[in-house]
């Protein structure tokens, strides 16, 4: 037989021996690469199949050939592993073999796995975002001529013991020309824009300390800027990968300015004000996954004021009132891949004693909207 033919079947019998094995206890075998463990469930990469997942329960024996990160009973050694009847042997540079039960480990990662978690650790400014762009548009011509635009912008910077959020919405519509209305001028029925921006910061178990920062403006109701700075404390009451529940308490410092306002007093004339006030932040934030391809959100957040403030303050009888403020917001998304999806959003901006104008500005400010949903990944 030739000596090369020889070589190569001796290379590939070979080669199973220079990959990691798995040996489960129904007899099956796993060749590969083992590249991570909960002590639940173990993943090897296989030529063939990819990564597959093991109950590790399941397993009587793995053996490595390179060097594995293990956590066992509270310490991590690294080295190649085998196993010893009920337990994991660890042969380290260091000190030798360590050896302990396999029922005490709890992590299990190759090099690049590890390299992957130690990043994730401390990621870059620009590294660890994930979220989406919301995006809907309509456009009526011919006997009616309307346009409605709506976009919005999320995106969450999650670290090992902080969070970074970025949040904006806007909404804008018009109409023009209306069969059978000879004058029908073009007129704006909708221009709001909202943003924002949160840290939260994990101190102690549960309990994290956050500070935000949130800004409205409303061309129809004359509102220039409405901008609330706030802090407080928070408690994850629900952390789980598919569920979480924050709960928010803190204090606030609000600060809105209008232009242009009719005077119901004295028209035609128009006026400016502005006003400050102190408040607290009570408030929630709500995250459901449903499937492996829909998210549910929700967020409560209520502003009541300290202090009484000058409502109306070119009435006759100055309106002296205690403001509370908030915005309840809703959200579903379901994707159709990995990047593309389809949204709803529904929110409600609330004032229970708006500033004084002809026409009267409602409390309630809602906006419901609807369109695709581009998501990212950095």
């Amino acid at each position: 037989m030739d000596k090369k033919l020889l070589v190569g079947l001796f290379l590939l019998l070979a080669l199973p021996a220079f990959a990691d094995q798995v040996v489960l206890k129904n007899g099956d075998r796993l060749s590969g690469t083992i590249t991570k463990s909960d002590g639940k469930e173990l993943v090897i990469k296989t030529e063939f199949e990819g990564d597959v997942t093991v109950k590790f329960d399941a397993i009587q024996t793995f053996t490595s050939t390179g060097d594995l990160n293990v956590s066992l009973g509270g310490k991590t050694v690294v080295g190649p592993v085998t196993t010893n009847g009920d337990n994991l042997v660890v042969t380290t540079k260091t000190a030798g073999p360590v050896e302990a039960p396999k029922a005490s480990v709890t992590m299990v990662r190759s090099p690049a796995e590890e390299a992957a978690y130690q990043k994730s650790l401390h990621p870059g400014l620009l590294e660890g975002w994930n979220g989406g762009l919301n995006v809907g548009f309509a456009l009526t011509a011919g006997n009616s001529e309307t346009k409605n635009l709506n976009i919005g912008f999320n995106a969450t910077r999650t670290g090992f013991h902080d969070k970074l959020v970025l949040y904006e919405t806007s909404i804008y519509s018009s109409t023009g020309k209306i069969a059978l209305q000879p004058i029908s001028p073009s007129q704006t029925t909708a221009d709001s824009h909202g943003g924002g921006i949160r840290y939260d910061r994990d101190f102690a178990g549960r309990v994290f300390g956050f500070v935000s920062g949130d800004f409205f403006s409303n061309s129809l109701q004359n509102l220039d800027l409405r901008y609330i700075l706030g802090g407080g404390i928070g408690y994850h009451a629900i952390k789980k990968p598919n569920t979480t529940l924050d709960l928010l308490a803190g204090v606030n410092y609000t600060h809105e300015s209008f232009s242009d306002l009719a005077n119901p007093n004295a028209p035609p004339d128009f006026y400016n004000h502005s006003d400050s006030t102190a408040a607290l932040t009570v408030g929630d934030n709500f995250t459901h996954k449903i499937g492996k391809n829909s998210v549910f959100t929700q967020s409560f957040l209520l502003y009541p004021s300290f202090s009484q403030v000058n409502i109306a303050p070119l009435a006759p009888t100055p309106d002296e009132q205690r403001v509370l403020r908030g915005a309840v917001n809703l959200g579903f998304v379901t994707k159709f891949n990995k990047w593309l999806g389809w949204q709803l959003t529904l929110s409600d901006v609330f004032d229970n004693h708006p500033i004084v104008s002809v026409p009267p500005i409602e409390r309630n400010d809602i906006t419901f909207a609807t369109g695709l949903n581009i998501s990212f990944t950095h």
